[in-house]
């Protein structure tokens, strides 16, 4: 699966408006996860979990900036995450479901926050990108 040039564009241009707003975007995608998926925070017994927490707000960081690298590299999101892939797939052993789960709580996020323009074309781009970061995510798991 490949993005379109459209979709390429729609990535993108909403991509500013998320990249001023990214530590704040992560914090908030990682507590939608951790309260909408319970069983995902046994990957983070060291952390405090509460909402807003420094931890909360330095690895929401990390996702979303990780996110970028993926925005940055639209034509080789595989290359742009390898390294990602490798280290949750081998080191950190991360279920590979609970990138779809992040996903989907970054796209929720991403929409609540700038409803204007998240279009339902938007929309549609934004969850193939996202569906393609999964998949790049959990290719080591195959």
């Amino acid at each position: 699966m490949s993005l379109t040039r459209s979709e390429q564009d729609i990535i993108t241009s909403i991509w500013a408006k998320v990249s001023s707003q990214a530590d704040a975007i992560g914090t908030e995608t990682l507590e939608r996860l951790f309260a909408s998926h319970p069983q995902t925070k046994t990957y983070f017994p060291h952390f405090d979990l509460r909402p807003g927490s420094a931890q909360l707000r330095v690895h929401g960081s990390k996702v979303v900036a990780a996110v970028g690298d993926a925005v940055r590299s639209l034509d080789n999101i595989a290359g742009a995450l390898a390294r990602l892939s490798e280290l949750h797939a081998y080191v950190l052993r991360v279920d590979p479901v609970n990138f779809k789960l992040l996903s989907h709580c970054l796209l929720v996020t991403v929409a609540a926050r700038f409803p204007a323009d998240f279009t339902a074309e938007a929309h549609e781009a934004w969850d193939k990108f996202l569906s393609i970061v999964s998949s790049v995510l959990t290719a080591k798991y195959r």
